[in-house]
């Protein structure tokens, strides 16, 4: 195979897999009221099928990068897809809603090695191809992009033709032949470390992950009020076991979350605080629509799923023009320029709290597709050029955290402001927190400044 068609190939596989995880995370969306009536949920625990997901990503992105750079990423990345065809083959015939909610964090972990594996590859793709990073970046981005955005509309179909079943059974040949084009197309891993499983393990941190999901699991708990009766118990002891986190995290050689890169990076820092909040503000659209759409406006999971096409076309086109956008005018530019109007198309989302009409309803979401593709390429490109090659891998995953983090605030704060469902009165509450976390994206964005290049 020459040496184009072999890297295009490559990049394909890269990015399908890379999109499996953000697909999952959108097609669930338009389940949710549909698993609720089968599983007899409110709206707070039909949310933990969200957040195991989100979880489990949270903890092994990072995790999955160390690994990618260890082990190498082209093994790392077949494995992970191969894990995805075998649990969402399973899936289906989880015979109650715990279960099932294992399923999609077993799913995660498998999705969650696509994206830090592809960007360690990337390098040595754009080094074949004679190409800059950020052309096959932008590519992976642009397909991220569109996944998450037409989740919806494939998962209201396959919902309203089949049953929520059919999301994970979608899966099965997708993880399949991303799994078979990497073996074939993407460049062989080079000579990694080596070592015992033993060695492996502690190098994992595996009570810095704990701690991490631990920490967020009780402050969930406590923000759901689970246990009403232990709910100030909880959030203490979830603010406790977060400051051991940090505090450990901060002391060993090798920490599962590098807080030590964040403190003496901080570009970095900040793109991944404005990375994690643009994201709480996007998934409030991304999961609270759907049910305001469904529940307030009474439309099939279909329509609600169609309704969320023109999130998918606009964010489309949004990245190419993203892309041309920074070489011309930078990243830092076009960073503000997406969260301004991420701003406006959070302010205009109140007009649902008077009418839930088709037209208004395909504007908004055709709408807050720019800023999804236009803010979601920025923040990439941001932490390509914050960080070294030897560490792209680690930071990618870090990176992919903080999106899992935003979702995660987002689906707790709907079960806060809904928890006896998603109406027109608790999406005006809803909206008023996107335009607070509007207001400190953009603060962020203001501050941050590309690194400078180290003297040589």
């Amino acid at each position: 195979m020459s040496n184009k068609p072999r890297t295009a190939l490559a990049v394909a596989g890269l990015s399908l897999g890379t999109a499996l995880n953000p697909l999952n995370s959108s097609m669930i969306a338009v389940a949710l009221v549909v698993l609720r009536a089968d599983f007899g949920l409110d709206v707070a625990a039909v949310t933990w099928v969200v957040t195991s997901f989100y979880l489990a990503s949270a903890a092994g992105q990072p995790v999955m990068g160390r690994l990618a750079d260890r082990f190498g990423p082209r093994r790392m990345f077949m494995l992970g897809m191969a894990l995805v065809a075998v649990t969402c083959a399973l899936a289906p015939f989880a015979p109650n809603f715990a279960l099932l909610c294992v399923a999609r964090a077993v799913m995660a972990l498998g999705t969650a090695t696509a994206y830090p594996s592809a960007v360690v590859m990337v390098g040595a793709i754009a080094h074949r191809a004679n190409v800059e990073p950020a052309r096959p970046l932008g590519r992976l981005q642009m397909v991220n992009t569109s996944a998450a955005a037409v989740g919806p509309v494939v998962g209201g179909l396959l919902v309203s033709l089949v049953g929520w079943e059919a999301l994970f059974l979608l899966n099965v040949p997708l993880a399949l032949a991303a799994l078979l084009i990497v073996r074939q197309a993407a460049p062989s891993d080079k000579a990694r470390e080596r070592g015992s499983v033993a060695q492996l393990l502690r190098d994992s941190d595996i009570p810095g992950i704990l701690g991490f999901v631990a920490a967020l699991l009780l402050v969930m708990m406590a923000a759901l009020n689970v246990f009403p009766a232990y709910r100030w118990w909880m959030l203490a002891a979830g603010t406790l076991i977060a400051a051991l986190f940090a505090w450990r995290e901060l002391r060993f050689d090798r920490p599962f979350l590098d807080l030590r890169l964040l403190g003496r990076n901080k570009p970095l820092m900040l793109i991944y605080l404005a990375f994690a909040v643009f994201s709480s503000v996007y998934y409030f659209v991304f999961f609270g629509l759907p049910q305001l759409l469904q529940e307030a406006g009474g439309y099939d999971p279909g329509v609600v799923g169609l309704l969320m096409l023109p999130l998918a076309g606009l964010s489309v086109l949004a990245t190419p023009w993203a892309v041309r956008a920074m070489g011309r005018f930078g990243v830092r530019r076009v960073l503000i320029a997406g969260v301004v109007i991420l701003t406006v198309a959070a302010a205009l989302m109140w007009l649902l709290t008077g009418t839930l009409v088709i037209p208004l309803v395909v504007v908004l979401t055709a709408l807050m597709g720019v800023p999804y593709g236009t803010v979601g390429i920025a923040t990439n490109q941001g932490m390509f050029v914050s960080i070294g090659p030897q560490e792209r891998g680690v930071a990618a995953g870090i990176y992919q955290t903080c999106r899992y983090v935003g979702a995660i605030t987002a689906t707790v704060m709907i079960g806060v402001f809904a928890g006896g469902g998603v109406d027109q009165e608790s999406w005006a509450r809803m909206v008023l927190a996107m335009l607070v976390l509007c207001a400190v994206t953009f603060g962020v964005s203001l501050l941050w400044r590309r690194r400078p290049a180290p003297r040589t």
